[in-house]
């Protein structure tokens, strides 16, 4: 049975931000969930993820940058995004039993997470839901700097057809960062987990990542 989801409201700076808590019984880690740069906490890839990590046993909340909230489709500026995740995350910490509390982010929202823990943000481990290790056809623009001094555990869950991370290029990258660094390959998927001949509903391929997720953080 999914969790009964609770909506939040934060405030980060000037700005006036929504979030969705779930909380099951005695969750075994409490997940804060970014979204990408191109759709919010209410898509059906998010709110897949997100159920499914509470059918687990994970208690989840995801939210929304100030930039969407605001209807915007350019995303906020690192700064912004930091101190959003910084505000939610000390949400998420005062609801918390004492459970783990773990970053993910999809995409742009999963970058900003491991920016905010550079900058000393406390998490037990981070969740890459499709990093964007670069620009679609620039895979010689790589955004990696910060990820090498990082220590915490870390899953890389990436389709090996995402125009966002050539294989070699994230492989490369995975081994840079050292042993707290696991990196997983979705067969044939995209950057959205797409698998081509094989077309299923956003909410059904976001909650099919939820397994690996789950494994992974109990294992750390």
């Amino acid at each position: 049975m999914t969790s009964i989801e609770v909506p939040l409201t934060f405030t980060v700076g000037d700005d006036e931000i929504s979030g969705i808590y779930a909380r099951p019984e005695s969750p075994f880690a409490t997940i804060v969930v970014a979204h990408g740069a191109g759709a919010g906490m209410e898509h059906p890839f998010m709110s897949g993820f997100t159920r499914a990590m509470n059918d687990a046993g994970a208690a989840t909340l995801r939210f929304n940058f100030p930039y969407r909230e605001a209807g915007k489709k350019f995303p906020d500026r690192p700064p912004k995004a930091i101190a959003t995740w910084r505000v939610v995350m000390a949400e998420a910490a005062s609801r918390s039993g004492g459970e783990p509390l773990w970053a993910a982010g999809k995409s742009f929202g999963g970058r900003m997470a491991s920016m905010a823990v550079a900058e000393g943000m406390e998490a037990a481990g981070l969740i890459y839901l499709g990093y964007p290790l670069h620009p679609p056809g620039k895979p010689d623009k790589v955004r990696d700097e910060h990820l090498y001094g990082l220590t915490l555990p870390m899953l890389f869950l990436q389709g090996t057809r995402d125009a966002f991370a050539t294989t070699d290029k994230l492989e490369a990258v995975v081994d840079g960062i050292g042993r707290s660094a696991v990196l997983h390959w979705v067969d044939g998927g995209d950057h959205s987990f797409n698998v081509a001949g094989n077309k299923r509903p956003a909410e059904e391929v976001g909650a099919s990542l939820a397994g690996r997720v789950a494994e992974f953080i109990r294992a750390n």
